[in-house]
């Protein structure tokens, strides 16, 4: 199936959909990124903060794929900003994912309350991108005020940005400020499992009846449409499964298109609803943790 690539704004290219590995614990890990690999996929998503680099990196290794046709993407946590301890933790996820070089390399959050920091750790990210540890540099979870006030200071102008984005949570106006540096709008939770994971108002994206229509008139299921949509829009999608049956299906979305007036009336599905966490509570005092060393 032919999966699009984006070419990022340094002229690497990225396989649009990836396989993510959210929430997966390490000892489903390495099945579900095995099985991923031998669906098709050829983008691994994974953080320092998930715990699970290790069991993506045995995956790969176990895959037989040669390493250069694999694009692999990992997260520093916040409990390692700053420029030397961002450096380390290019040597901590290296040394678990068991590469010399990781493809995309991003920060996970953006630390509001001491940003000061966020901005040293871009500036790591500056130096490995530099020193060709890294082939591309981006972040994950900036609103617009975080992007702004690092795109002032930086040399290097992200390549991704990983946010909360699926029909019911759709950012447009961080979505267009990306677009507008050349930045590549990556989305977690891009069916809008954080719907029907976690509780909260709204219901689910999966029992959407303007989605499930489409899904049912293209003969697909609702995920596939959700991430055609993404697709199609140009984004970058990262669905997560332990599930063979789902990571198949996950993966099954060249098949067909979505006419303009089907994107158009998902777009038409935002709620302005954050279901992730606000960002300004991301604090060292409230979510930092050590991560380990390789």
């Amino acid at each position: 199936m032919n999966i699009p690539s984006i070419t990022l704004n340094n002229g690497v290219d990225m396989p649009a959909l990836g396989f993510g590995v959210f929430q997966s614990a390490p000892e489903e890990t390495t099945d579900a990124v095995s099985e991923a690999l031998k669906v098709g996929y050829r983008h691994i998503d994974t953080a320092a903060a998930y715990g699970n680099e290790r069991e993506v990196g045995e995956a790969i290794r176990q895959s037989g794929i040669p390493r250069d046709e694999i694009f692999v993407e990992t997260k520093v946590w916040i409990s390692d900003y700053g420029y030397d301890e961002t450096l380390h933790a290019f040597e901590k996820s290296a040394g678990k994912l068991g590469v010399d070089q990781i493809d995309l390399f991003i920060l996970h959050q953006a630390l509001p309350s001491e940003f000061s920091k966020t901005l040293d750790a871009y500036r790591a990210l500056e130096t490995l991108y530099t020193d060709g540890k890294v082939r591309a540099i981006g972040v994950s979870n900036f609103m617009p005020e975080h992007l702004t006030e690092l795109l002032s200071v930086a040399t290097i102008v992200p390549a991704v940005n990983q946010i909360e984005m699926h029909p019911y949570f759709q950012q447009k106006e961080l979505v267009a400020l990306d677009a507008q540096h050349g930045i590549v709008t990556q989305a977690w939770s891009p069916i809008g499992g954080i719907t029907f994971y976690r509780e909260g108002e709204g219901g689910s994206t999966l029992d959407d009846p303007t989605i499930t229509a489409i899904a049912e008139a293209h003969g697909k299921s609702p995920a596939q449409v959700m991430l055609r949509w993404h697709i199609q829009e140009g984004r970058s999608a990262i669905p997560k499964s332990v599930k063979p049956h789902r990571i198949a299906e996950n993966f099954d979305v060249a098949s067909f298109e979505l006419s303009d007036a089907e994107l158009g009336s998902i777009d038409a599905l935002d709620t302005g609803v954050r279901r992730g966490p606000e960002p300004e509570v991301i604090t060292l005092e409230t979510f930092g943790r050590a991560i380990p060393e390789a």
